[in-house]
Formats: structure tokens, C-alpha cells, sequence
């Protein structure tokens, strides 16, 4: 009976390894899934010298920190939602092509991020990203001159976003299904539907989405799989394109000429009669914002 007894007793040890593991990552999840970087910089150290850095205050009492760019008269404003690692510096080459393109820009960091105050979940980024939009409805921008725009983890508060509010449009820059579809990858032998906190269900949230959709992908990313890109076009109701790029691994795609494809479909989904846009003179309803002198 003694192997008996080594079965069952390296059974329970098994079992008991595997519920602390579940319990661990349960624990740790968000830390998993963001890799926020608090470091602070400004647009200034970067080279931008028509960007300003804004203090958005939060109803819980957290403090956002946005880099904005004006737009040019009758150009769109990109309202830009980061991905999971690093901070808004490191979207210095997208910034810069998109402002290149007389675009206003709006990249706030994620709670923990560059600055921001607070700690970054499904649920307070989606309360963000509507407070944000608010404010820049507020400050002068109309509807259908903002444009949102996700990257990676982005993706999912972009989408959401713009199935809550009016927008012209919606770029979402290498898309997840769900963020339990990404977990599943990596935790195959784990129940992660039900043990994940934050959701991210691109794909139920996409489609209450009205406005004109942009996904974009790299066919060799292995972090968030090409196939999940298209799974995501195609639960989209709305008009919609697809772009991929061969040989371009997670964000990636730049090198191949991507930005300047997703800045034409933009200016495509934008283009209209329009007159300039009221001066800005502030963002927070709450806060008054001094700007650097518009582009011109």
C-alpha cells in the first residue's frame, strides 16, 4: 500500500501547489497585467515644444497626467490610450507624426504611469478615459473632431470609450479579443474568466460602437496574435478597415509605413467643410489651463 500512499500524497501536494499558484496570481494579477513606469518627464525634455503637460483631477482624488497638443484649425484631435508598459515618452515617435500632420494630440497616462496618481484597473480607466473626454468636449472640441486612439492594452478603454460617447472615429492599434482570451495563452491549466478582475471584452464592447473603425496589426506579433486583430474587425457593426504589415512584430508596424496609412484613413474619416474651432482656453472644467501659443 505504500505506493498508494505516494500517489495520493503527491496528488494532494500537487493540488496544494496548484491553488497557491491560482491563489498567487489571483493575488498579483494586476501586476501582471500592468507594468506601469512612474517616471516623469516633459515635453520639453523630448523635443516638443508646442505640448502641454495637464493636471486632470479625478472625483476620487487621483491626479492624471496628460501631454495635449493643439490641433490646427480644422483638424482632428487624437485622444491616445497608451498600452501597458512605459509612459508617454515612449510614444514620442507617434506623437510626433501626429502632430507632424497638424492632428492635436491627447495622451494622458493610466493611473501609476508617468506621473498619474493612483493605481490603474478596468474600472477607473474607463472612468478616466470618460472624464478626459468630457473635459475636452467641454474645453471646445466638438464630437466629430476627436478621434480615439488605443494601443495594445489601450484597445480595450479606446473601445469602450467610443461605445459611450460620440466620437468620428476609433483606431485600435494591435486589439485583444479579451483580456481573459490573452490570459488563457499564457495560463492554459487556469479558470481565468472567472478569476480575472478587469475584463477588457473588446469584442462585446465593439460592437455598440457607430463609429467608422481602423484595426491595426502586425502579422508576426506574438504577444497579441494577428488572428485576435481580425476577430475583433470582424465583430465590428460599423464601417470598418483592416491594415496588417508582414514581418511586424507587437507595435512594431511603423518602420512599414503604417502611421502614414492611418493618418490618411483619418483624414478620410474626418474630411468635411469645417470652420476653425473657437480658441481654447481651458481643458478641466475645474482647472484652468495657460497653453503654449497654438501651431499655426
Amino acid at each position: 500500500m505504500d505506493w498508494l500512499y505516494g500517489v495520493v500524497w503527491g496528488l494532494t501536494l500537487g493540488f496544494l501547489a496548484y491553488i497557491s499558484l491560482a491563489v498567487l496570481i489571483t493575488v498579483f494579477q494586476r501586476r501582471l497585467i500592468y507594468k506601469p513606469d512612474p517616471r516623469r518627464t516633459t515635453p520639453e525634455d523630448d523635443g516638443h515644444d508646442d505640448v502641454d503637460v495637464l493636471h486632470i483631477p479625478t472625483p476620487d482624488g487621483e491626479t492624471l497626467v496628460a501631454w495635449y497638443a493643439l490641433a490646427m484649425p480644422g483638424q482632428p484631435t487624437i485622444l491616445y490610450f497608451h498600452g501597458n508598459k512605459g509612459y508617454v515618452e515612449l510614444r514620442s515617435d507617434r506623437l510626433a507624426d501626429l502632430t507632424a500632420r497638424g492632428f492635436g494630440v491627447l495622451m494622458p497616462s493610466m493611473r501609476g504611469y508617468g506621473g498619474s496618481t493612483g493605481r490603474p484597473s478596468e474600472a477607473t480607466s474607463i472612468a478616466d478615459a470618460q472624464l478626459i473626454y468630457d473635459c475636452l468636449r467641454k474645453s471646445g472640441v466638438s464630437a466629430s473632431d476627436i478621434v480615439v486612439f488605443g494601443e495594445s492594452l489601450g484597445t480595450g478603454i479606446a473601445t469602450q470609450l467610443a461605445a459611450s460617447r460620440k466620437v468620428a472615429a476609433l483606431v485600435l492599434d494591435s486589439p485583444y479579443t479579451a483580456m481573459s482570451d490573452l490570459a488563457a495563452r499564457l495560463y492554459p491549466w487556469l479558470p481565468v474568466k472567472r478569476m480575472l478582475w478587469d475584463q477588457f471584452e473588446t469584442v462585446h464592447h465593439i460592437k455598440r460602437v457607430t463609429a467608422p473603425v481602423l484595426v491595426v496589426h502586425g502579422e508576426a506579433d506574438t504577444l497579441v496574435p494577428v488572428d485576435m486583430g481580425r476577430a475583433v474587425y470582424e465583430a465590428v457593426a460599423a464601417p470598418k478597415t483592416l491594415l496588417t504589415y508582414e514581418r511586424a512584430k507587437h507595435l512594431e508596424h511603423l518602420p512599414q509605413g503604417s502611421f502614414d496609412d492611418v493618418e490618411r484613413w483619418i483624414e478620410q474619416m474626418t474630411a468635411r467643410e469645417k470652420t476653425p474651432s473657437s480658441p481654447v482656453s481651458y481643458l478641466h472644467p475645474w482647472q484652468p489651463v495657460t497653453y503654449a501659443k497654438a501651431r499655426s
